[in-house]
């Protein structure tokens, strides 16, 4: 028998519908003794089968045939004193924890029927479960609880059902949910999965881990109920977080079947950051390579710290081309990135004129390690490197900027400190540059620079460092290389590791600096230099060969040499003030002059001679260390003192705002620098005394969005009537002072009416060696097109909003140059070009850009590209025309956004002609 307890009731109608706690629970039967026997005895009497309590069943069970009848008898036990309450087992209760629920309107409990009805935004907690709904009937006597909409007063149904239970949400029309099976039936159920979200008409939950869904939709759009596309299924398997097994799936577009179905489907939902899968490829095709399947292939998903993709092309003359991409980072210690790319280029048909094969890769590398790990120690690498034709070939990068690229450099450093007294620091490190043009390659493999931190033997027990004496300092530098100069066609084979050169310096620098009369800043430095290196030459004139010969010596050798230089410089501060009522109250002119010193003597002991003919009659000096890797002693002596001046200019403004009291600083110039020597060692006929002054300058205009910088060279010698220069000064050759023999101008100009500015989104052709912006166009890394101007937030704002206001957001990047030259008396402008880009906002969902550019002297224009993009919602479409030159192509794409329906795509361009 079950007592529900009155107190229950009580409380109850004391307190408010909304506001309502049910705690439902049992009592169990207290009974007398003396009348628990009475009755046990009457009983007995009267059916020898019934009895007031329970009897224990026996071990050994009856057996199932049919026995003879037999006498009742009745077993009676003979109660024990200490029985105090009734045997009999209550009841489990249905739930084992607290139910908590409320409604706006009502809660009403009916016993009899064992329900609870909350109405109108009705809501209930039972562990993880959360329920909320227009209307919730709890049955807990089935263990059940039910949820749907309601009607408003125009009939229209709202209020549906959220049902949540941890980390899974569904939002379906109604729902019935068992809490003993954890069983659920749910109509109309809407989740998000991912980047997923999906609409099934039935939905049949099995337990926590396994859903069966009828009718089901999957799509990435953010309106699940109007999408622009969807998958439709019409059986579905769903195990939340893992995967989604579908029979027959076909794709809707705008509510409109396609013909694009399969047969069954699967579609990986796992919640970690990233799943292995196939890549699938698409299919181009080439006038001079053929049919084409291009960027398939695979991506692991290693681990949590690093990943790799494989991608591949084929072409059917039998060109192909494999790429391996790998990220990798851990947290706190290190990041970077591996990409590995290598073309196999088949042109044309083998017996055609036209015929080329070749093979192509290039290799780039970037790490960092995060200081946190250890702050004593760095490492970090920067590499590009491959075949010279990498990027003017490719078939997968189109990009002018990387094109135009004529270096490609890489670097890879370890440095350590070591926390000595005087402090110590080691950097090893592995270079290498390659010109594009010449195929020539230099590397350093390794490079080690050590040193040793200044010391300071003069300085008092006080620490204090004033004066000539006690600023003196030394220090000990080491530096090592193992250089090799080779081209492309030798890289790496084994002629390049025969011609490397292995060199190592010694430097001891000893300076000091002090001040004099106050105001001037002066610096005196003597360096001693020791060099180490493993070859030398020989020179000598070979009779048989009728010429002179350089014959490589191999063995260890070395040259020592000094030098001494100082310098003296002070900083001027000058204020023109024009009153506080004017708009410029004042010009700041600060100058920093400084005069320096240089001499070295001359190392003729390290010299030989070689005859230049068969007579031996006329000889030349050269040292053995000629051409060494790090250079060779001097013959003659150099006596140069430097000159230069650098300047800046500041304005004060009176400001705009008449509420600020204080005027705003302007900059007028960042810097104006001139510069010059004299060479007491000239000759007057190979060498001159002075050489030019060179001078340079830049600033920023409209608030530092536009920079202006500007260099020339001016001469102050004559020259003659074949354009050589001479040693007679052009004011005495009745000219003017100097001879301006060439000057360049530079404006870069970046403007926006968003306000920041655009940001920078060619940071692969960077990567390359091309420029960050978009004035060669943006980079088109033909196996990954999706990435878009459009911004996540973009389809947040109302469209119809957006459309009629009237600022549409744009961006332009221009750049000017001007060359002049006049080295021979030409006179005339060798370069003049300007460069534009700009992209803007057509309509809220058109996006469009264009850079070009025009050369007034070779009057034409230069590199041009349109592109424009379109945002679909849940798709993205876009279009590239470069529509002249020698990088003339075009490239269509149109494809769903989300990266886990990424093969869903159409990719169409033409080839590239190179």
């Amino acid at each position: 028998m079950i007592i529900f307890d009155k107190k229950l009731y009580v409380s109850l109608t004391c307190q408010k519908t909304g506001h309502n706690f049910t705690k439902i629970a049992f009592k169990p039967l207290h009974t007398n003794l003396f009348n628990t026997v009475l009755l046990s005895f009457f009983l007995t009497l009267g059916c020898g089968n019934l009895y007031s309590q329970d009897i224990k069943s026996k071990k050994n069970s009856l057996p199932t045939a049919k026995q003879a009848d037999k006498p009742k008898t009745t077993v009676t036990e003979s109660p024990v004193d200490t029985v105090k309450v009734d045997s009999i087992k209550p009841k489990k209760t249905f739930l084992d924890g607290k139910v908590k629920y409320r409604a706006k309107d009502y809660a009403k409990i009916d016993q009899k029927k064992k329900l609870i009805t909350l109405y109108n935004e009705a809501e209930l907690y039972y562990k993880d479960v959360e329920l909320k709904s227009g209307i919730i009937v709890l049955d807990y006597e089935k263990d059940e609880v039910y949820a749907g909409r309601i009607k408003d007063s125009a009939g229209v149904l709202i209020q549906y059902p959220n049902f949540k239970q941890g980390a899974s949400e569904v939002q379906p029309d109604s729902i019935r949910f068992n809490f003993k099976t954890k069983k659920a039936l749910i109509y109309n159920s809407r989740t998000e999965q991912g980047e997923f979200r999906i609409k099934a008409e039935v939905t049949k939950k099995e337990n926590d881990s396994v859903y069966f869904l009828k009718r089901a939709r999957f799509t990435t759009a953010k309106d699940i109920d109007d999408p622009e596309y969807y998958f439709l299924t019409r059986k579905v398997k769903f195990v939340p977080g893992k995967k989604i097994v579908t029979g027959l799936t076909n794709m809707v577009i705008a509510d409109v079947p396609t013909p694009i179905a399969l047969p069954f489907a699967f579609f990986p939902m796992s919640e970690e950051k990233s799943i292995s899968g196939i890549i699938i490829p698409s299919y181009n095709d080439s006038n001079t390579r053929g049919f084409s399947l291009q960027n398939g292939g695979y991506y692991f998903a290693l681990s949590d710290n690093y990943d790799l993709t494989v991608l591949g092309d084929y072409y059917t003359n039998g060109s192909y081309a494999m790429r391996f991409e790998s990220a990798y980072a851990k947290i706190y210690k290190y990041r970077g990135n591996v990409n590995i790319r290598f073309e196999n280029l088949i042109n044309s048909e083998r017996g055609y004129p036209d015929y080329s094969k070749q093979n192509i890769y290039n290799i780039q590398w970037s790490h960092s390690k995060d200081s946190k790990s250890n702050p004593n120690s760095t490492f970090s690498a920067s590499v590009n490197l491959g075949s010279s034709k990498y990027f003017k070939q490719s078939i997968n990068q189109a990009n002018v900027g990387s094109n135009l690229n004529n270096t490609l450099s890489s670097s890879i450093s370890y440095n350590r400190t070591f926390n000595t007294l005087p402090q110590a620091r080691i950097a090893v490190t592995a270079t290498h540059t390659q010109n594009t043009q010449t195929e020539v390659i230099n590397m350093t493999l390794p490079s080690l620079q050590a040193s040793i931190d200044r010391v300071y033997p003069f300085v008092g027990k006080d620490g204090v460092k004033k004066g000539f004496i006690k600023n003196i300092n030394l220090q000990y530098n080491l530096s090592g290389k193992n250089s090799y100069v080779t081209t492309d066609s030798l890289f790496f084979k084994p002629q390049m590791f025969r011609d490397a050169e292995i060199g190592m310096q010694h430097s001891i620098p000893l300076s000091t600096n002090f001040k004099v009369f106050k105001y001037f800043s002066a610096s005196t430095s003597a360096n001693y230099q020791e060099t180490w290196v493993n070859k030398t030459i020989e020179k000598s004139y070979n009779i048989d060969q009728s010429k002179v010969i350089d014959r490589t010596v191999n063995g260890f050798d070395a040259f020592r040499t000094y030098n001494f230089s100082s310098s003296l410089g002070t900083t001027i501060y000058g204020t023109f003030k024009f009153g506080e009522n004017k708009r410029i109250q004042a010009i700041r002119h600060v100058m920093r002059p400084s005069i320096s010193y240089a001499y070295t003597p001359s190392f003729e002991k390290y010299y030989d001679t070689y005859a230049l003919d068969a007579t031996g009659t006329t000889i030349k000096d050269y040292t053995r260390f000629e051409g060494g890797i790090y250079g060779s002693p001097g013959l003659s002596n150099s006596n140069i003192v430097g000159f230069d001046l650098s300047n800046t200019f500041e304005a004060k403004v009176r400001d705009s705002d008449s509420t600020k009291t204080e005027p705003k600083k302007m900059m007028l110039l960042n810097n104006l620098n001139f510069s010059t020597s004299y060479n007491f060692n000239a000759d007057g006929e190979t060498t001159f005394a002075w050489e030019p002054v060179r001078v340079s300058g830049g600033t920023q205009l409209f608030e530092n969005k536009m920079n202006v910088n500007f260099a020339a060279t001016l001469n102050p010698y004559a020259i003659d009537n074949s354009g050589q220069q001479i040693n007679v000064f052009n004011i005495d050759n009745g000219g003017s002072l100097f001879r301006m023999t060439s000057a360049n101008v530079t404006l870069n100009y970046s403007f926006s009416n968003k306000g920041t500015g655009k940001d920078d989104k060619n940071q692969q052709s960077q990567r390359n060696g091309g420029r960050n912006d978009d004035l060669f166009g943006t980079n088109t890394d033909l196996n990954d097109t999706r990435n878009s101007q459009f911004s996540e937030d973009d389809n947040e704002d109302d469209v119809i909003t957006k459309f009629f206001n009237a600022k549409l957001p744009w961006d332009m990047t221009m750049a000017y140059s001007l060359t002049y030259s006049n080295v021979n008396r030409e006179n005339k402008i060798s370069g003049n070009s300007i460069m534009i880009s700009a992209n803007m906002d057509i309509t809220p969902k058109w996006k469009g850009g264009v850079s070009t550019g025009y050369d007034f002297v070779q009057k034409g224009v230069t590199f041009t590209q349109l592109r424009f993009e379109r945002d679909l919602l849940s798709w993205r479409m876009a279009f590239n025309w470069t529509p002249l030159g020698e990088f003339s192509n075009w490239n269509f794409f149109i494809g769903i956004k989300s990266g886990i329906l990424s093969d869903i795509k159409w990719n169409k361009r033409s080839t590239i002609n190179r």
